[in-house]
C-alpha cells in the first residue's frame, strides 16, 4: 500500500501546463487603419458617423457578443457604457 502513496504524492507534485491564450496576437495597427484613428479615443460614439471608412468596422459595446474571427483588415472601435471609444484596434 505505501509503495502506491508515494507515486501519487509524486504526481501531485508535477507541475500543471497552462492551456494556450485563446485571444489571437496582436496584429499590425496600420494594417486597418487603427493607427490613424487613434485621436478617436475619448470622443463619444457619434464621432464615427463622421469618419469615411472604406472596408469591415466592427462596434463592440458592453456586453455585445463578438466571434473570435481575426480579420486583420477589420477595424474594432470598442464603445463603453458612457457612448465613448475607449479602444480602436484591428483584428
Amino acid at each position: 500500500m505505501r509503495y502506491l502513496i508515494l507515486p501519487l504524492l509524486l504526481a501531485a507534485c508535477a507541475p500543471v501546463a497552462q492551456p494556450p491564450d485563446p485571444r489571437p496576437a496582436p496584429a499590425d495597427p496600420g494594417a486597418c487603419g487603427a493607427e490613424a484613428r487613434q485621436s478617436l479615443i475619448g470622443a463619444p460614439a457619434t464621432a464615427l458617423e463622421r469618419e469615411l471608412i472604406l472596408g469591415q468596422v466592427r462596434i463592440l459595446r458592453p456586453g455585445d457578443l463578438a466571434t473570435m474571427d481575426f480579420v486583420p483588415e477589420r477595424i474594432n472601435f470598442e464603445i463603453d457604457a458612457m457612448e465613448r471609444i475607449t479602444r480602436i484596434y484591428c483584428g
